[in-house]
């Protein structure tokens, strides 16, 4: 089967069954171009809540289907690649959780979206890159809290709230080789470019990075929105490299460089356009959270929403 052709099946399949495509920045290009709603994780999660499909077909790594089955219980989602799993996610458990809250009753847990269902289970609030700024800022000054998973994220969300937190030791596989010494010879090479960096990234807390005036710090989702209102013509990209090719389309005028060609989420490909029919043809593939850790996840979910 050509490549038209697999596009032509997909999407007339998704029509006669009332599905949508739900994927990530991350996945390959002609998922991308596939897909009825490009998104980072906050977005997605809003969109899971929104639409009015009655399937959801999630092109991302298992969490973020995970996410989409707590908050659209009746809808039934499905995932291309039930086996894409994230390093960050799986670097903290339920159990992990449970014992820091027996040892701190009085504590906050924040859990980084990018955590499994029985991880949001035992959290008190969820965030995303876009909101954990503001989500730590709403949060008493008097309480403990304990940032989970990521700690390059929670640095960076110390440094700009100036709250202090318990930092979970986990990281993404492919932000943590963004150190501040691949920045600063991208600054040095560069020297008309922004250089746009995710907070997963390595050198998220360095205070030379930080100090410059062209490094600029986003989610996914913000890293897109400064490049397309930005007079400038060259960028250079710090996170997972097919966030590249929206940008490209978004803005065929500008150039942007990876700031290594390494930044890929091997995950995140497992997800390909054979995959996807196949799942649309089949419905296999089902993501569901059990009721009883849905409910529980549900609640930070909401707090993360509203904010």
């Amino acid at each position: 089967m050509t490549h038209s052709e697999t596009v032509e099946k997909i999407n007339r399949l998704k029509k006669e069954k009332n599905a949508i495509i739900l994927a990530h920045y991350y996945t390959r290009p002609e998922i991308q171009d596939v897909a009825d709603y490009l998104g980072d994780s906050l977005g997605l999660s809003k969109m899971a809540g929104e639409t009015d499909a009655d399937i959801i077909v999630f092109c991302g790594v298992h969490f973020m289907a995970e996410t989409a089955s707590i908050i659209s219980p009746n809808k039934k989602v499905l995932s291309p690649a039930p086996d894409a799993g994230c390093s960050l996610a799986e670097s903290v458990t339920g159990y992990d959780l449970k014992k820091w809250k027996d040892a701190n009753p009085d504590g906050i847990i924040v859990s980084y979206v990018n955590t499994t269902a029985d991880v949001k289970a035992y959290t008190d609030y969820c965030c995303t890159s876009s909101n954990a700024i503001n989500v730590v800022k709403s949060l008493p000054e008097d309480r403990k809290i304990l940032f989970v998973p990521d700690k390059n994220l929670g640095a960076h969300i110390m440094r700009v709230t100036g709250r202090e937190m318990e930092l979970w030791q986990g990281d993404c596989c492919v932000h943590e080789k963004i150190t501040s010494s691949v920045i600063e010879d991208a600054l040095g090479k560069y020297q008309d470019a922004d250089i746009l960096i995710h907070p997963e990234a390595n050198c998220s807390h360095d205070e030379k990075t930080l100090a410059d005036d062209r490094t600029f710090f986003y989610s996914t989702a913000g890293i897109i929105n400064h490049a397309r209102k930005s007079g400038k013509q060259r960028f250079v990209i710090a996170t997972e490299i097919e966030t590249i090719h929206k940008l490209k389309k978004d803005n065929p005028e500008k150039e942007f460089i990876p700031i290594t060609e390494k930044t890929i989420c091997a995950q995140m490909k497992k997800i390909t356009l054979e995959k996807l029919l196949h799942t649309l043809e089949t419905e296999e593939g089902e993501v569901k959270v059990p009721e009883e850790i849905r409910k529980k996840a549900m609640l930070p979910i909401e707090r993360m929403l509203s904010l």
